[in-house]
């Protein structure tokens, strides 16, 4: 299912599913796919290499100054020296990317194309890991305790059980590091509006 605010609607499904008595922490998934999308081309186009070949994780939330794409971490490494207001104007962009679509469309539709893209890579990363290929590690919005958050987006071991680990956010640069600092207090809001949300109703 498609639907935002994925910062929302996944605390909420959690919050469905108690009350069901079914939930499974390791099953119950926000797909972020899109803002690494957006990052890996983002950034492939100003560090001049294939954007086949580019990862970037992105981590946080999916919605504004909650994504965090952290390219320090990208790889490959970049074959020409961005600079910090380079970097900067990338993750702009990146957290920017759905208006940038909407702007350009003249208000006349969203990035539709850009999720289904998305949403068949990471269905396509759950295939695999259910499949059990090994080392499928994809970004996504989950019940985590990487930060003191209860729900974060970081890099994910997927396999035959949903997630088999939650990975760390690994070395962040400065400008990351602040990043972080500035999105914690926007996404635990949204996740406590969704845990409400979902016990009032």
């Amino acid at each position: 299912m498609i639907s935002n605010p994925v910062n929302s609607t996944v605390p909420i499904a959690s919050e469905v599913f108690k009350k069901a008595g079914t939930y499974d922490e390791k099953k119950l998934f926000g797909v972020t796919t899109l803002d690494v999308v957006r990052a890996r081309t983002f950034y492939a186009g100003k560090a001049k290499v294939p954007v086949a070949d580019v990862n970037v994780p992105v981590v946080g939330g999916h919605a504004g100054i909650t994504i965090l794409p952290l390219f320090s971490q990208a790889t490959p490494a970049s074959n020409v020296s961005l600079s910090a207001d380079e970097i900067t104007a990338l993750t702009k962009r990146t957290q920017d990317g759905g208006t940038e679509v909407v702007e350009a469309k003249a208000g006349k539709g969203s990035a539709t194309l850009s999720m289904a893209y998305a949403g068949a890579l990471f269905a396509d990363a759950c295939l695999k890991g259910l499949n059990g290929v090994p080392d499928v590690v994809e970004c996504t919005f989950v019940q985590s305790s990487v930060t003191e958050l209860p729900f974060f987006a970081s890099k994910v071991r997927l396999g035959k059980n949903g997630v088999e680990e939650v990975l760390g956010l690994g070395s962040l640069s400065d400008f990351e590091k602040q990043g972080l600092e500035s999105l914690k207090p926007e996404l635990k809001s949204s996740i406590e509006k969704g845990i409400k949300f979902a016990k009032e109703n």
